[in-house]
């Protein structure tokens, strides 16, 4: 996209990267499987149309316009603070892409751009990446809760590329708000 399209460019660090061949947070929450060690990467390959390379959701039909995952870790920092719990793993929640400095929920329905120095990986950002019952054990107690609104955003990769944790841009289509990064975004109530 051009610098028209995506006219707001951001400071960024990705501190987190995760591809997990498989999913392992299926049926009810176990504390056994939720003790595993996380995947966790230096770097993960990006594929247009497809999602992250290893990853359980590549290349699926149905996750497609899904397939890659964002998320703010002040949300989390800033939810480890409202439950008194301590630092939380940033790859716990089983988000491809962990972000500082990025108003990421801002992002949903929106086209942004990610670049770690080997080029920009183009992804348009979608619905929320809603939090599941499994956090209250890979997380916390109340992170089910805790994390809606601010859980990440599924987005599809519109092109190929590489991520790696550290320093990168971020551009976007709209302004970003980065003191808001941890901030929920509830949904707009339907009138009666």
């Amino acid at each position: 996209m051009s610098e028209a399209e995506l006219p707001y460019r951001y400071a960024v660090e990705v501190v987190g990267l995760l591809a997990s061949p498989r999913h392992r947070c299926d049926g009810r929450p176990d504390g056994a499987v939720a003790a595993l060690p996380v995947e966790r990467r230096d770097r993960i390959e990006v594929r247009a149309g497809l999602g992250v390379v290893g990853d359980r959701y590549a290349g699926r039909p149905a996750h497609r316009d899904a397939s890659v995952t964002v998320l703010a870790v002040e949300a989390l920092e800033q939810l480890a603070a409202e439950l008194g719990s301590g630092p939380l793993d940033p790859l716990a929640p089983r988000r491809n892409v962990v972000l500082r400095g990025a108003e990421v929920e801002a992002l949903r329905g929106e086209p942004f751009s990610l670049d770690c120095g080997a080029g920009e990986v183009l992804l348009a950002g979608g619905r929320p990446a809603n939090p599941c019952a499994w956090m209250d054990t890979v997380l916390a107690p109340g992170a089910h809760r805790g994390l809606r609104g601010r859980g990440g955003v599924r987005c599809a990769p519109r092109s190929d590329g590489v991520l790696r944790l550290g320093t990168a841009v971020l551009r976007s289509a709209v302004p970003l708000d980065p003191a808001r990064a941890g901030d929920p975004v509830r949904p707009a109530l339907r009138p009666r």
